[in-house]
């Protein structure tokens, strides 16, 4: 079978490799459509903090069962299903308490250990969750989905509060939905006008921030909450020092922050702020598998249209394409890379259903 490689910083592969062996309790699943996470493109220009080589990368997919085993969970050949892709060894002390999202040994596929990008994947039956009819491409998006998710549940975002998500990326524009679901009145910051204005349009968020000047990020933020003095709940999707500092400094007296961004750089910063204001600050890692059921739910509710996170499925110009075949995943990482400000999420087609 063909399998999607990164031997190295900058450099795409396609190899040819063994077909998985499946074991006891796994199933054999077809990839239909992955998704290029930000530790994938991280992972490709070498700026991602968990990144070794040579990695097969995607954690964020959709497939179809060619072969399962008797299972309490319905699942059977032919359903098409997302799978949970971090695994956790079970035994630690974060384990022992069902915070298995934050194993102290945790290896997400793609990160530390290797990737779904191959025409077949092996895996385990329980980290395989039925797609209750929702298209592979939705289902491909429904990882990221929980990522965010998963950080805005840790916020307590409640009816009538203001919440600021600084990054328009995938996760970021995400994490807006999700709080937004949850009754918060949203408003979403980045440097990608692009993005920017096509999160705030098109899921239709309170207002946007254009961060092009650290001068007056602070004087827009205040035109926005007033008497507030800043938001109820911050939120970081980026994972640079100076995005965890916008964070910090739009956030309210007695505010919520949750970091969610990845990244690689120190920061630098008066810490005295967390006691000035009584901050609140949350890490937020990976997600749980009450996340992906009850996402699952709400997409098949209607309640939220993920396939528009997908900005330009149908362009082929390299500055916005946003969906690419196995075979064109050389350019589909490196277009991303370079053109970055002007794609929400990039998604790679690998098969179709049968």
């Amino acid at each position: 079978m063909k399998t999607i490689r990164i031997p190295e910083p900058g450099k795409v592969e396609i190899i040819e490799s063994q077909m998985p062996e499946v074991k006891e309790g796994e199933a054999l699943l077809k990839l239909l459509y992955g998704g290029i996470c930000g530790s994938d493109l991280g992972t490709y220009r070498g700026t991602f903090a968990y990144a070794s080589y040579p990695r097969i990368p995607g954690h964020e997919f959709s497939a179809q069962i060619v072969e399962i085993g008797e299972n309490d969970k319905g699942l059977k050949k032919g359903d098409i299903v997302t799978c949970n892709p971090y695994f956790n060894c079970k035994h630690c002390y974060s384990c022992e308490r069902g915070l298995v999202n934050c194993c102290e040994s945790n290896e997400t596929m793609g990160a530390q250990r290797d990737g779904a990008f191959s025409e077949y994947i092996a895996m385990p039956i329980e980290r395989i969750y039925d797609g209750k009819g929702l298209s592979a491409k939705q289902l491909a998006l429904i990882e990221p989905f929980c990522i965010s998710y998963h950080g805005v549940s840790r916020a307590e975002v409640k009816p009538g509060e203001k919440v600021l998500v600084v990054g328009a990326g995938t996760i970021g524009v995400l994490a807006a939905i999700a709080a937004k679901a949850k009754g918060g009145e949203v408003y979403i910051a980045d440097v990608a006008e692009a993005k920017l204005k096509y999160a705030y349009e098109t899921f239709g968020l309170a207002g946007m921030i254009l961060n092009d000047n650290p001068d007056t990020f602070m004087d827009k933020v205040n035109a926005i909450t007033g008497e507030h003095h800043g938001f109820d709940v911050t939120i970081e999707a980026v994972g640079l020092p100076s995005t965890f500092q916008n964070c910090i400094d739009a956030a309210t007296f007695g505010a919520r922050v949750i970091q969610v961004g990845v990244g690689k750089s120190n920061h630098d910063f008066n810490f005295t702020l967390i006691q000035k204001k009584e901050l609140n600050i949350f890490g937020s890692r990976n997600a749980l598998k009450k996340d992906f059921l009850e996402l699952i739910d709400l997409v098949k509710a209607g309640g939220v249209d993920l396939e528009k996170i997908v900005m330009n499925p149908d362009s082929q110009d390299p500055q916005l394409r946003s969906e690419y075949s196995m075979e064109e995943a050389a350019a589909a990482f490196e277009e991303f890379s370079k053109f970055g400000g002007s794609k929400l999420k990039v998604v790679i087609h690998f098969a179709d259903p049968e």
